[in-house]
């Protein structure tokens, strides 16, 4: 079973947020699949990944690309098993996987100002929890530190 986490972005946007949960994952040595709910934020990340910060660097692809199973990082809107044997599934804007069979880690990030995602969080909450896997909260302090909650 997979331990999966629930990111709740209350201080900053995920476009702050994902580039230094990935690095801690490749930092452990993990392949990662980031799966979002449609092409055009899949490629918006791809070009945000490139830029976001000028002393850094996360080698990425996309899943429009034919080496995908090459890159460390996958962006994907295919719900499925990734093709670069990722460790840890980040999952956003209320994107859903096939299933976190498989994986060591599945992570949830969702807006907290966007009730939507906050409820489609709680039903993936009881899922994956149903599911079997070790679930947890965690929160964003106001100086954009996270907090485990449950």
């Amino acid at each position: 079973m997979a331990e999966v986490l629930f990111y709740h972005l209350t201080e900053s946007r995920l476009e702050e947020a994902l580039p230094e949960l990935l690095e801690r994952s490749l930092a452990r040595g993990w392949r990662v699949v980031v799966q979002t709910a449609s092409e055009e934020r899949r490629d918006a990340l791809d070009h945000h990944l490139w830029t976001f910060r000028d002393d850094a660097f996360l080698p990425h692809g996309t899943d429009a690309e034919s080496n995908g199973a090459l890159q460390p990082i996958l962006l994907t809107v295919s719900d499925d098993q990734a093709v670069n044997q990722p460790h840890v599934r980040f999952m956003v804007d209320g994107a859903v996987p096939a299933s976190l069979s498989g994986y060591e880690r599945g992570v949830y990030l969702f807006d907290g100002h966007d009730m939507e995602q906050v409820s489609a969080a709680r039903l993936r909450w009881t899922a994956e929890k149903a599911a079997g896997h070790t679930v947890t909260y965690w929160q964003q302090t106001e100086d954009r530190r996270w907090v485990k909650k449950a």
